[in-house]
């Protein structure tokens, strides 16, 4: 019985201890939970105050709320005043210390959220918990340090550049100033004394409609070269309001080499970013004319947007680095475009043209204009080409046979469909023999000798030489034109169809490809834009070798002793040419166009001189053009 009482005793015994020990078990248990609710409410009250931005307000441990609302906006103050919204994702206590996770998302000025998670410690100092903060490491960021600060940077990128094909600079990356006005900042004054350095009027209107309207943007002026902004520097810096920014930009050695080709590049307009904004941006550089326009896509850069730490802007913690614009490769041979634009100096201005082209790849080597900011009369101009049609002309006779040294009546006018044709200032030429009607140009000459030509033999001709035929795509510029003969309508356009009047038309650079297809005895299409690769075949297609050797002689003859002489001395080799006189009748007006179109060595040319003086050709006029051309590139 004792022993069932000890029993009984240890029995109850141990149900008092179970008991007692559920009982302290709740206690500990009640205890950890107020400690971890107490951690947790200290972790999220930073969280709730953080997104309030009100930081002072948390409780701390190691700085005091002011000290950390302060780092806070240093270290955040390139993020702007966006909304933030942050969330504990994580906790764990361990005695008297904890750690959490915030996730923090915080929208930036242009809509984008930058998020991280972002680890913090807590500590319990006497009866309340709080946000430890040490002396190494940022609250903000994992990756920032104690006294660090995000840095945002936006970068445009560099434009590709154009490139020739052997790695010459054509437009490349140089240094440009962008002068603009800080409406906020500028003063009637300081604008006025702007508009005096510069030469420029009207700023102090555009001050006044700024204001008047309270924008805040800048007010663009003007862009200068570095050469250029260091006449004008010290007069523009330091004048109130007056925001002078460097940066690099595509240019070409000269304003005017290669325009209006190669086009300009310059801050994107009001229209280009209604028409296209997922493409442009205000404040934007992009091609604004010519290739650079034409191939904006491939040679605009990826803006970049990154936010970095200060300490280390390699770290990119959101965003990303701009990507530079791809290049653009052109066959445009910088010695050869140099000499074609000397040569057009002679025109001060007045409307010519210089087409050059590699004879053995085909390649256009030279696009000048004048004027250098006008039309690209070189590659997209519609001309009736005159006497240089006389080669295609001369290409169809000797192709079935014709005799170069058979005499052919050069007559002052000739009928044909009751239609009077005459020669250039109605000269006679006698009975000579049709390689001196071709040197000098004769036009009744052809019409005797092409009489039974049929509707589309003389287009046949052009086209195996070039002209006519559609290579447009392959050269790769807009607007590009590749000529046109037509089936004529009647016998009297077909007989001026001969000596390219009528309805037929060129651009210069229709001519220099057909120059180019007889020098080099096959026709390839011109190429002026290789990369990105254009469109089109570029496979030669060879010419008729007997008729090619005798249209040879007959372009040298016209040299040695024909309309083309003012080329016959100039160095560097033997010259091969045809003349080209062209009448025109436009808007009740008339006039005269002057031509010459040949080769030398590996360049084919052509020259366009519009609008001569009367009673002048185009040997009085294109010939002497060509001259200083070839002279200017043999001397180089």
């Amino acid at each position: 019985m004792s022993s069932r009482a000890v029993l009984g005793v240890t029995a109850g015994a141990v149900l008092i201890a179970g008991g007692a020990g559920g009982y302290m078990y709740w206690l500990q248990a009640d205890s950890v939970n107020k400690q971890d609710s107490a951690a947790k409410a200290a972790a999220t009250q930073f969280a709730h105050d953080w997104s309030a931005r009100k930081l002072g307000a948390a409780s701390y441990i190691g700085t005091s709320g002011e000290g950390a609302a302060a780092n806070f906006e240093t270290a955040t103050a390139a993020l702007g005043k966006g909304p933030i919204k942050v969330d504990v994702t994580e906790f764990n206590r361990d005695g008297k210390t904890a750690t959490a996770t915030l996730h923090v998302a915080w929208t930036l000025a242009d809509k984008r959220t930058f998020s991280w998670d972002d680890p913090i410690e807590l500590a319990k100092q006497g009866n309340r918990w709080g946000v430890k903060v040490d002396s190494a490491n940022s609250l903000w960021h994992p990756k920032l340090q104690s006294s660090d600060a995000f840095v945002v940077h936006q970068d445009e990128g560099l434009r590709g550049e154009i490139r020739s094909t052997d790695g010459s600079a054509i437009m490349i990356n140089k240094k440009v100033y962008d002068i603009s006005i800080d409406p906020t900042k500028a003063t009637d004054a300081s604008i006025g004394q702007l508009q005096n350095v510069l030469n420029i009027t009207g700023l102090v209107d555009k001050l006044h409609a700024a204001k008047k309207s309270h924008s805040q943007a800048l007010i663009p002026v003007i862009t200068y070269r570095q050469d250029d902004y260091i006449i004008y520097q010290n007069g523009v810096e330091g004048l109130d309001g007056v925001v002078v920014k460097s940066r690099k930009q595509p240019l070409a050695e000269s304003r005017t080499f290669a325009q209006p080709l190669l086009g300009g590049v310059g801050p994107v307009t009001a229209d280009m970013i209604k028409k296209h904004p997922k493409t442009y941006h205000e404040g934007q550089v992009a091609g604004l004319s010519g290739l650079q326009a034409q191939y904006d896509a491939t040679l605009r850069s990826t803006p970049g947007f990154t936010i970095t730490p200060r300490s280390d802007t390699s770290e990119v913690l959101f965003g990303s680095k701009a990507k530079n614009g791809n290049n653009v490769t052109v066959t445009l041979d910088p010695k050869v475009q140099n000499a074609a634009e000397k040569a057009l100096e002679s025109q001060k201005g007045k409307p010519a043209a210089i087409v050059a082209i590699n004879v053995k790849t085909g390649g256009v080597s030279a696009v000048a204009n004048s004027p250098s900011y006008g039309i690209n009369r070189a590659l997209t101009g519609r001309y009736a080409p005159g006497s240089q049609m006389k080669i295609a002309t001369t290409y169809a006779l000797l192709t079935h046979g014709f005799d170069p040294d058979s005499k052919v009546p050069c007559p002052k006018n000739v009928y044909v469909g009751g239609y009077r044709i005459g020669n250039f200032e109605g000269e006679t030429g006698g009975n000579p023999k049709f390689k001196t009607d071709f040197a000098k140009s004769c036009n009744t000459a052809f019409v005797k000798a092409s009489s039974d030509f049929s509707d589309t033999e003389l287009q046949q001709a052009a086209h195996a030489l070039g002209f006519g035929v559609d290579w447009s795509k392959h050269v790769g510029v807009n607007g590009v034109f590749a000529g046109n003969v037509p089936t004529p309508k009647s016998s009297t356009e077909k007989a001026v169809s001969v000596f390219g009047q009528g309805r037929v038309q060129g651009s210069p650079l229709d001519n220099a490809v057909m120059s180019a297809s007889v020098a080099r005895g096959s026709m390839i299409p011109p190429s002026l834009v290789t990369k990105p690769a254009p469109g089109g075949s570029d496979k030669a297609k060879p010419l008729d070798k007997s008729a090619i050797h005798e249209l040879r002689s007959l372009m040298r003859y016209t040299v040695t002793n024909g309309t083309a002489k003012a080329v016959k001395k100039v160095p560097g080799g033997p010259v091969y040419a045809k003349t080209g006189t062209s009448e025109w009748a436009e808007g009740g007006k008339t006039g005269v166009n002057g031509w010459l179109t040949g080769w030398q060595g590996n360049t084919a040319f052509c020259v366009l001189v519009e609008d001569v003086p009367k009673g002048k050709s185009g040997g009085d006029t294109a010939a002497p053009v060509a001259a200083k051309f070839l002279k200017t590139l043999a001397n180089s």
